[in-house]
């Protein structure tokens, strides 16, 4: 009886120490420790986090958080691009967009995923729009989801499809339906850099050295796969297929979604569930949160959101040291050691 226990035990043991390290986790001398009322995972002087989440409106934020150094906080959500000012005053930029990702270039304009019309456009400086692909060999993309922009000002997007899949028009030589990543540069040729290397792309990043891109593999169906990838850049914007490296795995709980890099090149990823959505996604501890990898694939530490589903973040502020993390329509942020990369402002004006 008492050796039956024992092994009750370490088995629990062993499972909690697995979720615990599959987390990013450990006890003792960590970089991170679950809050006592299990709210978030707060952090220690080791963290890139330089303080706890805090909740900063409950509508309106459900994707694409993209910073203006002028204007303040942009976000999807409720179908349209909303703006939190610098004074923190919210109100509609746009309506009907349909939007996801937002990201600003490096003269200000906002590039937009508008996954309900499944095209990209840009909004320029004198208010008009510009639409820069809205297909690809003659059919229409499937749900442009994300988007990364690298030094030569080259777009890179993810087109998964999520949902309904009887419209999809995409599809390879042989047939088979592309949830693909694509690149538009600066002459407005576009190009299928990924096709079937990845399951579902969601999120998606360019390092600031134009070497490398991340992309989050992110199929919520049954057995799908909700990987972090990395891949080799060429100099002219084209991926090193054979370079495919795989950075995280989360297993069977909700995988990564939106993505922004820091100064010294740390890697933040919105990933992770509170609550199942079962089958498909499992959650036995809750793993909605801010991830931090190193570049090389460590992963360094992570940051309990505590609303379903961690979405997207992007940093902002004076300092460009706040991150804004959409979940589930609310918006959350947080201070960091460490300034952020985007695009624009410029990474060498702060």
């Amino acid at each position: 009886m008492k050796e039956t226990k024992l092994k009750v035990r370490l088995r629990s043991w062993y499972r909690l120490a697995k979720l615990g390290l599959a987390m990013g986790v450990t006890w003792g001398s960590a970089s991170a420790v679950v809050g006592e009322e299990n709210d978030y995972v707060s952090p220690r002087a080791t963290s890139v986090f330089a303080g706890t989440p805090m909740l900063l409106q409950e509508h309106g934020a459900g994707e694409g958080p993209a910073w203006h150094s002028e204007k303040g906080l942009f976000t999807s959500g409720e179908g349209n691009i909303n703006l939190r000012s610098l004074n923190g005053e919210t109100s509609v930029y746009q309506t009907d967009s349909g939007s996801n990702g937002l990201m600003f270039d490096r003269e200000g304009r906002l590039v937009v995923c508008e996954a309900v019309r499944r095209r990209i456009v840009r909004l320029e400086l004198d208010g008009s729009k510009t639409v820069l692909t809205d297909g690809f060999d003659g059919m229409k993309f499937n749900q442009p989801n994300d988007l990364s922009i690298d030094s030569v000002g080259r777009i890179y997007f993810t087109d998964p499809q999520y949902g309904d899949r009887s419209n999809m028009e995409l599809v390879d030589e042989s047939g088979k339906h592309v949830e693909g990543v694509y690149r538009i540069d600066p002459d407005g040729t576009v190009s299928r850099i990924i096709a079937h290397e990845v399951d579902r792309p969601n999120g998606l990043v360019v390092t600031a050295d134009d070497r490398s891109l991340f992309v989050a593999d992110n199929n919520n169906g049954l057995g799908g796969a909700r990987k972090l990838w990395r891949f080799d850049l060429k100099a002219n914007g084209s991926v090193d297929l054979s370079s495919q490296t795989l950075v995280h795995d989360w297993g069977t709980t909700r995988g990564p979604d939106g993505m922004k890099l820091d100064q010294q090149g740390r890697l933040y990823v919105a990933a992770g569930l509170n609550e199942p959505h079962l089958p498909q996604e499992t959650a036995e501890q809750p793993t909605a949160g801010i991830y931090v990898f190193s570049q090389e694939g460590k992963l360094l530490d992570y940051l309990r959101i505590p609303r379903d589903e961690t979405t997207n973040c992007a940093f902002g502020g004076d300092d460009l040291k706040t991150l804004f993390v959409t979940a589930g329509g609310t918006l959350w942020s947080v201070q960091t050691v460490a300034a952020g990369a985007p695009v624009f402002p410029s990474r060498s004006s702060k």
